[in-house]
């Protein structure tokens, strides 16, 4: 994520329970990290180009 020019925060899940919470509300009960939202769309453990092309979508 660092190289790859997008804002993004990061958040530990560990140390946030209402973080743990919903990446378990997303990723079938799992604490699966990376966990990315865009917009409304969050995806489980995705590759550079499904957030890119998350990114352009929700830029449309």
């Amino acid at each position: 994520m660092k190289r790859s020019g997008l804002d993004y925060e990061r958040v530990n899940i560990w140390e946030n329970p209402d973080a743990a919470a919903f990446v378990r509300s997303v990723a079938r009960g799992n604490e699966t990290v990376p966990t990315v939202t865009v917009g409304d769309v969050s995806m489980v453990n995705p590759s550079m180009s499904d957030i890119h092309a998350a990114v352009d979508a929700a830029a449309v």
